[in-house]
């Protein structure tokens, strides 16, 4: 499979919207306090466009988003791996290791700590999570909007 991993532009917006839609109803992940209803869905481009915040998309060689992740302030020195999500045909490709190693790249540039918070029915990225050196919380590390969440991961940079 032939890909390309860039920075998000206006163009993705809907595009990567749609990715997180999708993924999400797989998961039964499509109510509140999650992803599904957070305003900035659709904004990426705006949202990830300052210091310290990256979004980057993976395109196959006919422009398909195929998958998506990003970096965000969460507090001081924490920063959060947000809205990592794969379609099907893209999990299992390795697309997704390329896409951690490059987001926890950026990350150790401006923080000190990495969070991410997930749900246990998405087993393979829990798996996917410890195999890159989260731990596992007991409770999140701070109450954020994706309150309907139930496994949190942090991760020293």
């Amino acid at each position: 499979m032939e890909y390309t991993i860039r920075e998000i532009k206006e163009k993705d917006n809907k595009l990567v919207e749609d990715l997180i839609r999708t993924c999400l109803i797989e998961f039964g992940g499509n109510h509140e306090g999650l992803a599904w209803s957070d305003p900035d869905l659709g904004r990426f481009s705006e949202v990830y466009n300052k210091e310290g915040y990256k979004y980057w998309v993976v395109e196959d060689e006919n422009g398909k988003i195929l998958a998506g992740t990003g970096i965000g302030k969460l507090i001081d020195n924490v920063c959060e791996l947000q809205k990592m999500y794969c379609y099907k045909e893209a999990r299992g490709t390795g697309i997704a290791h390329e896409l951690m190693k490059i987001a926890l790249d950026y990350a150790k540039q401006y923080y000190k700590k990495c969070y991410l918070e997930t749900l246990s029915n998405m087993v393979a990225a829990n798996k996917f999570y410890l195999k890159y050196g989260f731990v596992r919380l007991d409770k999140p590390y701070i109450q954020t909007e994706h309150y309907a969440c139930d496994v949190w991961y942090i991760r020293e940079l």
